[in-house]
C-alpha cells in the first residue's frame, strides 16, 4: 500500500432519528439540485420565465432517475439475473447502479414531454441545461466513493483510492489502491461544463449546439475513464456495450455540430402567446417581443412547437 491515498469512507449510511440517508443517494441529490440551478439561471438570462424550469423538472427529473437506474442495470446484467441473483435488487436504488447517459436521455424525453405540454421550445431549455448537466454528474460521481463499486486498476500512487476487501473485484483481492475513476470523472465533468459554458459564448452556439458539445464532451470523457475500469460488464463482440453506445453518442454529437454549424445563436425565448409585447420573458432577454420571433424564424406556432433547434 502507498504511504499516501485516498481512503474510503468508513461508512456510507446514517440516520437522524428514524430517517437513513446515504451517501451515494446524498451525491445524486446534490447533483440534481445543481444542475437544476445552474439551467433556471441561465435560461432565465434567456428571457425565460420565473419557475419555468422547475415545472418542467417535475417531468424531466422523474424520467432521468428511471432512466439512469434502467441504464445501470443493463450494463451491469449480471447482477441482477442468473445463477443465485435475485431480480428485486433492481428497486434497491439506494445501493448504486446508476448510469448518466441513461439519465440525461430518459430525462431529455421527460423535459421534452412537458415542453409541448407547456408550449414551450426544447432548444434553449436543452441549452440551459447543458452545462449544469455536467455539473451534476461532477457532484454524482462522488456517489462511487461511498459505494465502492467503480474504480479503476491497482495503482500507488498518492491519490488512489482504497477499496475495502468485500469490494474489490475477483482476482484483485491481494490490491489495497485502485485508480479512483470517480475523481477522473468528477474533475473532467466540471472542465467539460466550464467548457461548454465557454464555447457557447464564444461560437454563439444555439441551445441544440451547445447541448451536442455537452454529449460530445461527457461521452469522451465516459470512454476514457471506462477504458480504465476493472470488473465485469456486459460485452458485444467483446467490446463493453457501455462503450459501444457512449461512442455512437460521440458520434452522433460530433456530426450534429458540423451538419449544424451555420446555425448561430444565442437562443432567446419567445414571450408566451398571452404575454403583452415589451413584458415579461422578452423584458427579461432585453430585447424586444418581436426579436425572440425573428431568432425562432416564426410567429407564435413556432413558440409552441416545442422543437429542438
Amino acid at each position: 500500500m502507498p504511504a499516501a491515498f485516498i481512503p474510503s469512507p468508513s461508512r456510507g449510511l446514517w440516520h437522524i432519528g428514524p430517517v437513513p440517508l446515504r451517501g451515494y443517494a446524498l451525491c445524486v441529490l446534490l447533483g440534481i439540485v445543481v444542475c437544476l440551478w445552474v439551467t433556471s439561471l441561465r435560461y432565465r438570462r434567456m428571457g425565460g420565465r420565473p419557475g419555468q424550469v422547475l415545472d418542467i423538472a417535475t417531468v424531466a427529473v422523474p424520467f432521468g432517475l428511471v432512466g439512469a437506474r434502467a441504464y445501470g442495470v443493463l450494463a451491469s446484467l449480471h447482477l441482477y439475473v442468473g445463477h443465485d441473483r435475485d431480480w428485486v435488487y433492481v428497486l434497491r436504488i439506494w445501493d448504486g447502479g446508476f448510469g448518466m447517459p441513461g439519465g440525461v436521455a430518459a430525462g431529455a424525453l421527460g423535459a421534452w414531454i412537458a415542453c409541448r405540454r407547456l408550449g414551450v421550445r426544447l432548444g434553449p431549455l436543452a441549452g440551459a441545461a447543458a452545462p449544469g448537466l455536467a455539473f451534476a454528474a461532477a457532484m454524482a460521481s462522488w456517489g462511487n466513493w461511498f459505494s465502492q463499486e467503480v474504480y479503476g486498476r491497482p495503482a500507488g500512487v498518492p491519490w488512489a483510492v482504497e477499496i475495502a476487501p468485500m469490494h474489490r473485484v475477483p482476482g484483485y483481492e491481494n490490491f489495497a489502491t485502485f485508480q479512483p475513476l470517480f475523481l477522473y470523472e468528477s474533475i473532467w465533468d466540471v472542465l467539460a461544463g466550464v467548457l461548454v459554458i465557454l464555447a457557447a459564448r464564444r461560437f454563439q452556439l444555439t441551445g441544440a449546439r451547445t447541448f451536442a458539445c455537452y454529449a460530445a464532451l461527457q461521452a469522451t470523457g465516459s470512454v476514457c475513464t471506462g477504458m480504465l475500469r476493472i470488473g465485469r460488464t456486459e460485452r458485444l463482440a467483446g467490446i463493453a456495450l457501455s462503450q459501444i453506445l457512449l461512442a455512437l453518442v460521440l458520434v452522433g454529437a460530433v456530426g450534429y455540430l458540423y451538419l449544424t454549424r451555420a446555425r448561430k445563436g444565442p437562443d432567446v425565448v419567445e414571450p408566451a402567446a398571452g404575454d403583452a409585447p415589451g413584458s415579461g420573458a422578452a423584458v427579461a432577454a432585453g430585447a424586444p417581443a418581436g426579436d425572440g420571433d425573428a431568432r425562432a424564424g416564426g410567429g407564435p406556432g413556432s413558440a409552441a412547437s416545442a422543437s429542438f433547434r
